[in-house]
């Protein structure tokens, strides 16, 4: 049964028009939702909405705010299980993690609640009598939030939640492809209390999205971006910014990689990159990229990776499996094309066929419908910097493997492609699990644990093609949606003027001991 999606724009669903996307259940080619796109008029004339808004929400207490948060979490929980098979029936991925998923939104929310009683400033001594030195946190005013639909409630709500939290109104533009996972998160935090016009949401493809975001920071009302997707366009977004002045919260690709070394527990680093180089397809921004693996335990490591992946039952995402169908067709053909940078040099692993599960490259174990978006898992052994499939994020169930003979040499090899979102070492060794924190530019690190797995109350964000710096998560990302702003307070009667009208200590530093 399918509906149709519509842009919201203060609580007002915006009138159908000619132009539609067709919103596929990726696992069975079903129509789960019609989407009508808006268009930049569209985006723009929703910034101008939210900015109206703005100031009213601001208005109101922090605390209070923190509550109308704590009551989209508690209806995120109300509604947990037809969320997560809504993010399942939409997207493939495994109900299992779509759960996760869910539970993270939830998190995320019970977080916030408190930070609505800590948007600390801090009172600073002056230089000079009789004045007192404040900071305060100010909202930004109007973020345009732009998301992918890999993570259709959880990554929006890394946004959503402190922007609405802070005091600014939000313009949502998230996947078409998951436009119902986005319409149903929507829903639960229009009826948490929110105000008409502070929360909208609107569909738009890409070109739209971007001419009306244009539109938007040219006129001033919008104030700050977060986006999440690719490094190419967030490349194109940072410029934009750029011009407007403004420093936007960039979440970009990943190339992430994990180093196995000699002493390495080896059926925990199996585990480990079973999970993050095929867990939601291998589509994650973390997913592992290459896996940099010491010579003298490379052989084994493959056999036993080879073994773990071959015996994983890979299909229909409501079963217990390691990862069902890729996201839309559009993934899909991204993906063929990754295929074809398998070179003469490299070995695969992994699978009985490389490309589309079905009659002419079946899988054993297969549980999903041949129809379905399903591909084999690959693992290529031999990749080399140079090679296509080292240098670049893949977004697929594809992992990377070599070979290294020094943690240095591990470590630049981890550090080559020019990414810097998520990494992890494996090792029994601390002295070793240190050097590779310091070495590494990755901003998030695991230590015998995967790549993948972030949690709701640690900054999320990475460096290089991977990110301008900025974090999600946790109180970090208050500095995304606020600015700070000092206050001075001079109430001596007179100007008292600063490093001028100062106390003069005077000190005999001549003075020695006997």
């Amino acid at each position: 049964m399918s509906h149709t999606v519509r842009s919201v724009i203060a609580a007002e669903r915006e009138a159908a028009t000619g132009r539609a996307f067709r919103s596929t259940n990726p696992a069975t080619g079903e129509l789960v939702a019609e989407v009508h796109l808006s268009d930049a008029t569209g985006f723009a004339a929703a910034a101008r909405t939210a900015k109206q808004a703005q100031r009213a929400w601001a208005d109101l207490p922090a605390p209070a705010r923190g509550e109308v948060i704590a009551h989209a979490g508690q209806l995120v929980r109300a509604n947990a299980e037809k969320l997560a098979r809504l993010v399942t029936r939409e997207i493939g991925k495994p109900l299992k993690e779509a759960r996760g998923e869910v539970q993270e939104v939830i998190d995320t929310c019970t977080f916030f609640l408190g930070e609505g009683r800590r948007l600390y400033g801090q009172t600073v001594p002056s230089e000079m009598p009789d004045k007192e030195l404040f900071t305060f946190r100010q909202p930004v005013g109007v973020a345009a939030v732009i998301t992918a639909g890999n993570f259709p409630v959880a990554v929006p709500s890394w946004y959503l939640v402190p922007a609405l939290l802070c005091g600014n109104a939000v313009v949502w533009k998230p996947a078409e492809y998951s436009a119902a996972s986005a319409e149903a998160l929507y829903e639960l935090f229009a009826h948490a209390g929110l105000p008409e016009g502070v929360l909208n949401l609107v569909f738009a493809d890409g070109a739209d999205t971007f001419a009306g975001l244009t539109e938007a920071l040219g006129a001033g009302t919008v104030n700050k971006v977060g986006f999440t997707g690719s490094s190419e366009v967030g490349a194109r977004i940072g410029e934009l910014c750029g011009r407007h002045l403004q420093s936007p919260c960039l979440e970009l690709g990943g190339k992430n990689p994990m180093v196995v070394t000699a002493d390495a527990d080896l059926d925990q680093a199996v585990e480990g990159a079973l999970f993050s180089g095929f867990g939601t397809a291998g589509q994650r921004c973390t997913s592992l990229g290459t896996a940099i693996v010491h010579e003298s335990v490379l052989p084994e490591f493959l056999r036993r990776f080879d073994e773990a992946t071959r015996a994983a039952v890979i299909g229909d995402p409501t079963g217990d499996v390691l990862y069902g169908p890729l996201l839309d067709e559009k993934f899909a053909h991204s993906y063929e094309k990754t295929l074809g940078q398998i070179a003469s040099h490299h070995e695969v692993h992994g699978s009985t066929a490389i490309g589309r599960i079905g009659d002419e490259r079946p899988r054993a174990g297969f549980t999903g419908d041949p129809s379905g978006l399903y591909y084999h898992p690959v693992i290529v052994s031999g990749v080399r910097p140079g090679d296509a499939l080292f240098d670049n994020e893949t977004f697929g169930p594809i992992v990377g493997v070599t070979s290294y003979r020094t943690l240095d040499e591990a470590i630049e090899l981890a550090n080559a492609p020019g990414y810097g979102l998520s990494s992890a070492i494996y090792t029994t060794d601390p002295a070793s699990a240190f050097r590779f924190r310091r070495g590494i530019g990755a901003g998030m690190v695991s230590v015998n644990n995967t790549t993948s797995g972030a949690e709701a109350h640690l900054p999320f964000g990475g460096n290089g093609k991977s990110g301008n710096g900025s974090r999600q998560s946790g109180m970090w990302v208050l500095d995304q949606f606020t600015r700070w702003q000092s206050l001075n307070w001079d109430f001596s009667g007179h100007l008292q003027k600063a490093q001028m009208d100062i106390t003069v200590v005077d000190p005999d530093l001549e003075y020695r001991l006997p």
